[in-house]
């Protein structure tokens, strides 16, 4: 054990014998419960405990809505204190932490340091530490080396924030943490004001969008930020109560109750009127196109003059529309599927995530249509209009991985072109990055790409200023990550850097909307050869009968044979592929050929004299014969029968 490590337990033993020390109180409370209640040895070393893969999804899975809603706020915060070497932890009210970001190149160092993804920082496991200690107390605070309980954590610097949900419980803890830090713990002042800030804008948005229904009012004590950056904020009911509100607004009327010596200083539930010179009749004149100096109310037991801005909920909506109406998706997303109930869930959840920032994991077999959500994804989003790049993980020579993917400069390695590469990533810049298989990436060109994903920039081959890079990043993979994961074949940080968002896509097989699908493939196929093309009802039910292994893509390509073989542009079972004919049981064209091999000449007299009556209709001729017009051509076409006007001249 180092020397400055038995000195720390000598203090942490010294503390509870008596001696005084100059440690903040907080720190002292925090020691005492770790031994009086936690029964933590100050002796003991504790190695950091990462939480198994499958319970680390069930804390991200509680929180999904949250994450989606703090991501941009997370990132923002990231790119200010990276370069400074800090980690940013977010964990849940229970100390699990279930985002992370941090440098790639150092995450064995900061996986054994419990800087890290599903790492457990509650403080009767981990003693005092800020993300543990703040859950204890409620309090943003820095816990600066020495001041840990465990002596195998003074190495590091830990500052966290918490943020709490609409209703004024506890729902996460923000924390930013370095392995080294100066000494002085004044070091870490500005630290604490930036987890702060952006604790408080977190929290702020989680509130404006659970509440997009209602009144929401802003308040601040000066008049210029009262539009831009408000302190306080809640949300109003119809019936003019508090149902919503931020932690200082909490902290605020909860002050003021005590001022007029209520017994509860409980908030929600209760009347605007009780804490406020206005109820809910009053708040229309707070609205935003008034002069700011318009717009201030008074805070009943304190006398203290807030200026406001009122935002009204969205106008009554009229009576419940139609189930086609209500799923109310945007055009690219709606044109995915028709009636498919399936398809209908993992839609709306994509249209929640179009106009986010956050990654997102499109899961689904082979063939399922993964490229062609994540399209859509893009067509719907406001990237529309900027480069949408596919990059298939899986095709790239790993040799290549890196200068495909990231570019390179002129003359950094032999072979590379005259002029360098920009690389897919700065292609994508502005717009969407769609990575296919990437279960199938290196690892080595995984820990490259975290970094940019991390710090949205991105360093060329033979480049040293790394370069910034916007880019919505699309996932798709049909294998399992988690898997590859636990395999230590796919990086585990990457992997929860990618599924912000997970999309599942269904095989072809488990949609209901097979024939819907038919019908619009042979639509597009109608466009491109400029010919319409109908499906016999044995044809369409031996398709809806087959069970698509290759689902989409291979109804595709099925589709796209019978078309290119069929006569006259009507598709018969005859005209499908041998797979499916095998699959439904019916004769392979061999066999069918062999079953009219024994037609006889008043067969063909028939078939002669049918033709010349119906002047060449072959519809009016298979309907007198009682056959299909594809058995009518298929005998024209072996007894060589040709319409007068087919014929040479």
């Amino acid at each position: 054990m180092k020397r400055n490590q038995v000195a720390h337990i000598d203090e942490v033993v010294g503390l509870m014998t008596g001696k005084v020390s100059d440690r903040d109180k907080v720190i002292h409370d925090s020691w005492r419960r770790c031994i009086n209640q936690h029964g933590l040895d100050p002796i003991a070393s504790r190695v950091a405990y990462i939480l198994p893969q499958e319970r680390l999804t069930e804390h991200r899975e509680a929180m999904e809505e949250f994450l989606r809603t703090a991501r941009f706020g997370l990132e923002t915060l990231y790119r200010q204190v990276s370069c400074l070497d800090y980690v940013m932890l977010l964990t849940d009210a229970k100390g699990v932490t279930v985002d992370f970001m941090g440098d790639p190149t150092f995450s064995d160092n900061l996986r054994g340091a419990g800087l890290y993804l599903g790492a457990d920082w509650h403080e009767p496991l981990a003693g005092t530490c800020a993300v543990g200690t703040c859950i204890a107390t409620g309090e943003p605070l820095v816990v600066h080396q020495s001041d840990h309980f465990d002596a195998s954590h003074i190495s590091l610097t830990c500052t966290s924030a918490p943020i709490f949900d609409s209703y004024g419980d506890l729902a996460a803890v923000l924390d930013i943490s370095a392995l080294h830090s100066p000494e002085p713990k004044v070091s870490q002042h500005l630290a604490l004001q930036l987890v702060q800030s952006f604790a408080h804008k977190i929290e702020n948005a989680n509130l404006l969008n659970r509440f997009r229904s209602d009144w929401i009012l802003k308040l601040s004590n000066a008049q210029e930020f009262a539009d831009i950056d408000p302190d306080f904020i809640l949300a109003v009911d119809n019936n003019g109560c508090i149902i919503g509100l931020n932690n200082r607004t909490r902290q605020l009327l909860a002050r003021e109750a005590t001022l007029v010596g209520r017994a509860s200083t409980r908030v929600i539930g209760e009347p605007l009127s009780t804490f406020f010179d206005c109820d809910v009749t009053s708040l229309p004149q707070f609205a935003r196109f008034r002069p700011t100096d318009q717009r201030m109310m008074r805070l009943l037991a304190s006398g203290t003059a807030l200026f406001a801005q009122a935002m009204p909920p969205p106008a009554a909506t009229p009576a419940r529309p139609s189930p086609a109406a209500e799923v109310n998706l945007p055009p690219p997303l709606r044109e995915m599927f028709c009636d498919d109930p399936i398809m209908s869930g993992a839609m709306k959840r994509a249209a929640k995530l179009v106009g986010t920032q956050m990654s997102i994991l499109i899961q689904g077999e082979t063939g399922t249509g993964k490229e062609h959500l994540a399209k859509a994804l893009h067509a719907a989003s406001p990237r529309a209009g900027k480069p949408f790049v596919a990059v298939n993980c899986a095709a790239l020579p790993e040799s290549l991985i890196e200068s495909e993917l990231f570019g390179y400069e002129a003359g950094s390695f032999t072979g590379a072109a005259s002029k360098g590469k920009k690389g897919l990533v700065l292609e994508a810049d502005g717009g969407t990055l769609f990575l296919d298989e990437i279960g199938d990436m290196p690892l080595a060109s995984q820990t490259r790409l975290l970094r940019v994903l991390a710090e949205r920039e991105v360093t060329p081959i033979g480049k040293v200023k790394p370069l910034p890079v916007n880019v919505r990043v699309v996932a798709a993979t049909h294998r399992d990550l988690v898997e590859l994961v636990k395999a230590k074949s796919f990086r585990e940080d990457l992997y929860f850097r990618l599924n912000g968002a997970v999309l599942t896509l269904p095989p072809l097989r488990q949609r209901a909307d097979v024939r819907w699908l038919i019908g619009r493939l042979l639509a597009r196929r109608a466009k491109e050869d400029g010919a319409v093309y109908r499906l016999t009802e044995a044809a369409l039910a031996a398709l809806c009968a087959h069970s698509w292994p290759g689902n989409v893509r291979e109804l595709v390509n099925c589709l796209d044979y019978a078309s290119a073989v069929c006569s006259e542009h009507v598709i018969d079972v005859e005209d499908l592929p041998d797979i499916i004919l095998r699959a439904q049981g019916a004769p392979r064209r061999a066999d069918a050929g062999a079953a009219e091999s024994d037609i006889g000449p008043e067969t063909l007299k028939g078939l002669r004299e049918a033709l010349r009556e119906h002047h060449w209709n072959v519809s009016a001729v298979a309907r007198v014969l009682g056959v299909d017009r594809s058995t009518v051509h298929r005998r024209m076409r072996r007894f060589g029968l040709v319409p007068p006007q087919k014929r040479d001249p």
